[in-house]
Order: C-alpha cells, then structure tokens, then sequence
C-alpha cells in the first residue's frame, strides 16, 4: 500500500499512562503496517522524538493550548485517538473544527475515540456512605440524564453533538478507577509515565502526612479496571468502529470497569504498605484531616470520597474480555509504593 494510501491517525497522550499503554498495543496491531501515525508530543518532551521516529511514528511539537495545531492535524486524520485532557473544551473543539474541515472538503466521516471517565458519574459523599446508583453504557438515556456540570460531561457532550451532526463518528471510553503500573515497549525506552492517577494519589497524600489515610469513612464505591484491560478496550473499540459494528454517538459510550471496590478497602492496603515501609505510624488507615486536603500537593484528593458506580456492558458486547478483578487492585498497591518512594514523586 502506498504511503498516500495508507489511514492517517491523529493522536494525542502518547507519553501518558494510558495513552502510551494503547499505542504500544496499536504499534503491534495487524493495521500498523497500513497506518500513519502523528503523535502532538509537548515540547517540554521533545528528547522523545527520535526515539518516537525510530518506531516508525511521526510527531507534532505542541499541546492542548495549540488550537491551530490541533484543528490542522484533525483536519487531516482518518482516525483520532484523544487521549490527553478529557476538560479541555477548547481542544475538543478545535479537534471537531478541523473534523468538520475534514467531512466539508472530502465527505468522509473520521471516527473520533475520546477519553472521558467514570468521574461524569460522581457525587458529593465525601466517603460517608455508597449509592445504589449503577449505570448502565447500554442505557443512553440513563446516560443522557448526567448534569452538563458533572466533570468531562460538557466536553462529552460536544463530542456527541458532532456526531448528531453527522460529519463525524465518536465513540467515548470511560475508565474507571485505572490500576497497576504500566509495562510496555515505551516505558522501557522512557517515553512513558508508567503510574497512575487514583491510587498514587492516596498513596502520595499517606507519605505527605506520615500515615495512610482515607477520605471520610471510606465507604463510597468505585469501579476499577486494570490498564491492561482498559488498553484491550481502546483496541476492541478501534476494532469495531474500523468495521462498523460499534455504537457511536448518544450509543457510542463505553464504561471501562471489571469489578469495584470500596475506598476504604484500598486505603487499608495502602495504609499497610506504608507502615511495613516504615511511611506510617499504623497500618489503619487515618482520616484526612483539612490540613491534608489544603496542601497543593494533594490537590482533588477528597475526590476520592466520591460514588461512581457502572456495567461496562456496551464493550463486553464487541467482544472485549477484561481478564483482571478486584483483587489485582489490592496487589497492585505494594508495587505503586515501591515506585513512588524510589522515585520521589511526592
């Protein structure tokens, strides 16, 4: 197939946990060989770059704040895989300028895969008490009743209009709460962040205050998917929509989730392993105290006191096959300590 043949893909958070995770899978993917891929990499990380050539991907200097950019490589992408700033209206918005852009000079519809996340569900439990609340990503009108003030939901909802406006297809992942330390070609090379956001958090609040902590009781509820798993989910969403299968649009949602767990649960382990590591003074968990919310460092922390419950059902309908539960939670917790200490990132 000749170059000006082949599909052209757009994308973004390939240094990130999980976009790096999904672009190692799609890197080894049967469609590589007749794909052409451009990566918007920051400047701040443009040592990266020739590494990233050497891989047979191409780069864009720039970031979320670079409309221009963004809407010139949209307007030029058969596929965009977004998977950066899921709060960034303005990028969203120039991402679909140039889609429109696309669709008006070609009348080919691009498909757009974005990341949104299971934080559009929350409430405000501040870990005093669970929901009975679940929902359900083959119930679109359960989704559509989300507030437009809930975290990621305006920017899910532009998607969505573009896609009623028929010049593009949009399918929306949503993971949940994403586990264990990534292990892929590009965290070897040191082109990726091999960590996550939630449990990091807990662990890096515990270490700041000398003791593992929890947010209120802890007894609020998360779904949890492991990055593996959700990476399976970016890759069977692409699968599909390539062949037409996949929902798009108000039916293109896609809850990533395979099991839950309680906060406090998780903060146990944590508490545990930072008191084995000598971090603690006891292996219960602490409240947070305001003091704890307050430092910078620990920014969105009581965030995690907050229910999101979900049935990723639309995925495992395409085929997708999560093969960790909640248990590989608890031991993924050791290994995320050992890595915040040795590095120092807290």
């Amino acid at each position: 197939m000749a170059s000006t043949d082949k599909r052209t893909i757009f994308f973004t958070g390939a240094t990130g946990y999980v976009g790096g995770t999904v672009l190692a899978r799609l890197v080894d993917h049967p469609t590589f060989a007749d794909s052409e891929f451009t990566l918007l990499i920051r400047p701040s990380k443009k040592d990266k770059v020739s590494t990233l050539h050497s891989l047979g991907l191409k780069t864009v200097l720039g970031s979320y704040d670079d409309l221009d950019i963004l809407e010139d490589q949209a307007s030029k992408a058969d596929i965009i895989f977004s998977i950066a700033d899921a709060d960034n209206v303005a990028a969203a918005q120039a991402i679909l300028r140039g889609l429109k852009k696309r669709y008006e000079a070609t009348g080919r519809q691009s498909l757009l895969i974005h990341t949104s996340g299971t934080g559009v569900l929350v409430d405000d439990a501040k870990g005093l008490h669970s929901t009975d609340i679940i929902y359900d990503d083959l119930n679109p009108d359960q989704i559509e009743t989300l507030a437009i003030i809930q975290l990621h939901r305006n920017v899910d909802v532009a998607i969505v209009d573009a896609d009623r406006e028929n010049y593009v297809k949009t399918y929306i992942i949503l993971p949940s709460t994403i586990y264990a330390l990534a292990k892929t070609k590009f965290v070897d090379l040191g082109l990726q962040n091999p960590s996550s956001l939630q449990i990091p958090q807990l662990i890096r609040a515990g270490l700041l205050k000398g003791q593992g902590g929890v947010v209120g009781k802890g007894e609020n509820i998360w779904p949890n998917v492991h990055v593996n798993d959700i990476a399976d989910l970016f890759v069977v969403v692409y699968e599909n929509a390539l062949s037409g299968r996949a929902g798009h649009g108000c039916e293109g949602f896609y809850f990533g989730e395979n099991g839950e767990h309680k906060l406090y649960d998780v903060s146990k382990v944590v508490a545990q392993e930072l008191y084995n590591v000598g971090k603690g003074k006891s292996p219960e968990p602490a409240p947070f105290m305001e003091e704890d919310y307050s430092r910078p460092e620990n920014f969105g922390l009581e965030f995690l006191g907050t229910n999101a419950r979900c049935l990723a059902r639309r995925g495992r309908a395409l085929g997708w096959k999560p093969r960790y539960a909640t248990e590989n939670v608890f031991k993924s917790i050791k290994p995320e300590v050992e890595y915040m200490i040795r590095s120092g990132k807290y």
